[in-house]
Parts: C-alpha cells; sequence; structure tokens
C-alpha cells in the first residue's frame, strides 16, 4: 500500500507536463503563458554564450543554454546569464528577478525566501517593468513588494511542478555569469 501512495505522490508532484502546478491559476496578475503563447516555450539547446531574444522580460521559458544556473537556494547579487536561468526553469526551479536599486529590506526579504531552498534562484535584472518578477516554466508574475502575499503562492504552485525534465536535479550547474563553465556536478 506505501508503495502505491509513493507512486502516485511522485505522478502527482512530478507530472512531465506541469499540469500539477495548475493550483496556481487562482493567483491574481498570474500570467500563463502555456495557455497563451505554447509557441514561445520551445526547449531547444542553443550554443552557450549565444545571445538569446526572449519575447518576455525576464524570461519564463524558451531556448536555452546547454548549462543551467546552480538553483539550489543560490542568491546571485549580479545579474545571471538568461539562457542558463531559463535552463534552470526547465528542471522545475523558480527564479526571483528583482530590479536593480530594490531597497536592502525588500531584496533580504526574498533572499530568505529562496536560502537552502532546492529548485530556487533569484538575482537582479536590469530592465524589468516590475520591482520583482517570479518565473517558473511557462509562468511569471510580476509584483512590487517582497510582502505580497501572491509571491509564496507563486512558490507554492510552481516550484518543481511547473518542470518540464522531472528528477533533474538543480544542485549542480554554473554558479557565475560564465554561460560557457561546466556544471559544478555530474547528475
Amino acid at each position: 500500500m506505501a508503495g502505491i501512495v509513493g507512486v502516485v505522490w511522485y505522478t502527482t508532484k512530478h507530472d512531465d507536463g506541469g499540469s500539477s502546478g495548475a493550483g496556481g491559476q487562482d493567483i491574481a496578475g498570474l500570467i500563463d503563458y502555456r495557455t497563451t503563447h505554447p509557441d514561445w516555450l520551445e526547449r531547444d539547446h542553443k550554443p552557450s554564450g549565444e545571445k538569446i531574444q526572449y519575447p518576455m522580460v525576464p524570461a519564463a521559458g524558451g531556448p536555452h543554454h546547454p548549462v543551467w544556473m546552480r538553483c539550489a537556494g543560490d542568491v546571485y547579487t549580479e545579474p545571471v546569464d538568461e539562457g542558463n536561468a531559463v535552463h534552470s526553469l526547465e528542471h522545475g526551479a523558480v527564479w526571483i528577478t528583482y530590479r536593480p536599486g530594490l531597497a536592502a529590506g525588500e531584496v533580504e526579504k526574498l533572499a530568505k525566501k529562496v536560502r537552502n531552498q532546492d529548485f530556487m534562484l533569484m538575482s537582479p535584472y536590469v530592465g524589468q517593468s516590475s520591482a520583482i518578477s517570479l518565473q517558473a516554466w511557462g509562468y511569471q508574475l510580476r509584483v512590487e513588494s517582497a510582502g505580497d502575499s501572491r509571491v509564496d503562492a507563486f512558490i507554492k504552485a510552481y516550484r518543481e511542478t511547473a518542470t518540464m525534465e522531472a528528477g533533474v536535479p538543480c544542485s549542480n550547474g554554473v554558479t557565475s555569469s560564465d554561460a560557457s563553465a561546466e556544471p559544478t556536478a555530474t547528475g
């Protein structure tokens, strides 16, 4: 019996299509590119270092570099390679971005939501329209405050469940903006 329950839990939580993340559909302001623009979410690998143009800012899916950003609770203080971050989304990560110059207290509130949480990363993002933006594969939410309750709702709904590659880790990957670097571990 325990084995059956385990299989049901795993398949519900790790559905390859991310449908188990549908619980976030009632989050006000949620942008669902899976429904509105599935054509933007191709999963092709582009050469490392190649500049990829995304139709959404920041990117919430689409072509990406072959190496991903480590997304094991990593808080990056400098912008990261967008093509690597998008690959992290494919693995099931939530990428929180914030406009440079955001108050230090707001950045720290976000960092507390990310640190020590697998399948999470955050970084500043130059040129985004909102103070804070959250991305999971095919989903995006823009907010103005780290205290907005929708931040936690988005993380709960889409962290790991929006994956396109169930079971692939986030604990390895590059930890710098060097898009040509190799992952820090294999897996």
